[in-house]
């Protein structure tokens, strides 16, 4: 069912609040804007597929009410992006909600399996790949850009089902509750300007009093993106940020040798860049920020990485789960160099299933062999 009109979004809300599930994906855009432009919204419930073109509707936060039925699991495959849009466009977000890409993970599938490839698995369909990269702004849409569309959601409650009962037989439904809830979280979709530098290309390159100047100029690139909707890049690159603090760029000369960077800025937005550069130099030692990262008066723990990876693929393989699910390679340094709180390695069930034995192969209580090829733990007195 396609809808275009206030009237019958209205009237799908309605007979939906009385189904089980509701599975939902989007169909955006975001090449020329800082935020996603929605251009489709598909639903399906327990009875019908639904098609929403944002375009035609006059108001989408007729959904809240349905995103928030607790009696209604939203369903999704990768939904941070969904869930990021559905905030902004709806106000709300979905509770509950069950992603099954996090769940496969804990099922024996590749870490972030594809939506094509988990239908493939879990319901043996083989989906059409023709509109993969259609331009979905635009209108009309063709019968096979809406199939495309509602083949993206129609196979969902299958596969939650199917997935649910597979994740209830081996005890690890409950596994997900924190993943879910962070999903959930609209702390997750708040964007804070003042952190972004961390996640600049190449930023590991600057010394920490350059990289004080990074921060203030990040963070008005990040509002001044966000003033005129576009791009990040589109104001400046990640790589002439660097660029320019490394050159410690105090006029507006200095900052226009950077290579294009006289091309994106007018003088206005020139000067208060080097004046962002400037004041963020001549601040004090104690401003300067610090990157998350490993100190390089931090041991160095390539024979623990060595051991501890053993330990967590032999885990993995034997529970089924993927092992970047399992540990990811920094919460294993973490952990390696003594790290305690804040790592994920060491919550619930990842604990439980080799985060404690790590602790225990670190500490000298274990100690890991090869028997006939196959890595073998015994505990040591």
């Amino acid at each position: 069912m396609y809808i275009a009109n206030q009237e019958n979004l209205a009237a799908f809300v309605e007979r939906a609040m009385a189904s089980s599930v509701l599975a939902i994906d989007t169909e955006f855009l975001r090449e020329k804007t800082y935020y996603a432009k929605l251009c489709l919204l598909q639903l399906a419930t327990d009875e019908e597929t639904a098609i929403v073109d944002p375009f035609a509707v006059d108001d989408l936060r007729v959904l809240a009410p349905l995103l928030e039925n607790e009696n209604v699991m939203k369903l999704f495959h990768a939904g941070s992006q969904d869930l990021e849009i559905l905030l902004r466009e709806v106000g709300v977000l979905p509770r509950p909600l069950f992603d099954t890409q996090v769940a496969a993970a804990l099922l024996g599938h590749t870490q972030q399996i594809g939506y094509a490839a988990l239908v493939h698995a879990e319901c043996g369909v083989m989906l059409k790949k023709i509109d993969s990269f259609t331009d979905w702004s635009r209108r009309p849409l063709s019968r096979s850009q809406l199939e495309y569309a509602a083949d993206d959601v129609v196979y969902l409650p299958r596969m939650y089902e199917r997935m649910r009962a597979q994740l209830e037989r081996k005890g690890r439904l409950s596994w997900l509750d924190r993943d879910f809830e962070e999903l959930a979280d609209p702390a997750r979709y708040q964007t804070n300007e003042r952190e972004r530098y961390r996640r600049l290309k190449r930023v590991s390159q600057l010394s920490r009093r350059q990289l004080s100047a990074a921060r203030e100029v990040a963070a008005w690139r990040e509002l001044e993106a966000q003033r005129r909707d576009v791009p990040r890049k589109w104001v400046i690159t990640d790589e002439q940020i660097v660029e320019a603090c490394k050159r410690e760029a105090r006029t507006i000369d200095e900052l226009f040798m950077v290579r294009g960077m006289s091309d994106r800025l007018a003088t206005k937005d020139a000067r208060t860049v080097v004046a962002l550069i400037t004041s963020a130099l001549n601040a004090t030692p104690d401003t300067w920020p610090e990157l998350d990262r490993c100190s390089r008066n931090e041991p160095n723990v390539d024979a623990e990485m060595d051991l501890m990876c053993a330990l967590v693929r032999l885990r993995a393989k034997q529970n089924d789960v993927a092992f970047p699910t399992l540990a990811s390679h920094d919460d294993l340094a973490r952990v390696a160099r003594g790290y305690r709180e804040g790592v994920d390695l060491l919550r619930g069930w990842r604990r439980a299933l080799v985060g404690e034995e790590l602790l225990d192969l670190l500490d000298g209580k274990l100690a890991l062999s090869l028997e006939a090829g196959d890595v073998k733990v015994e505990r040591r007195d």
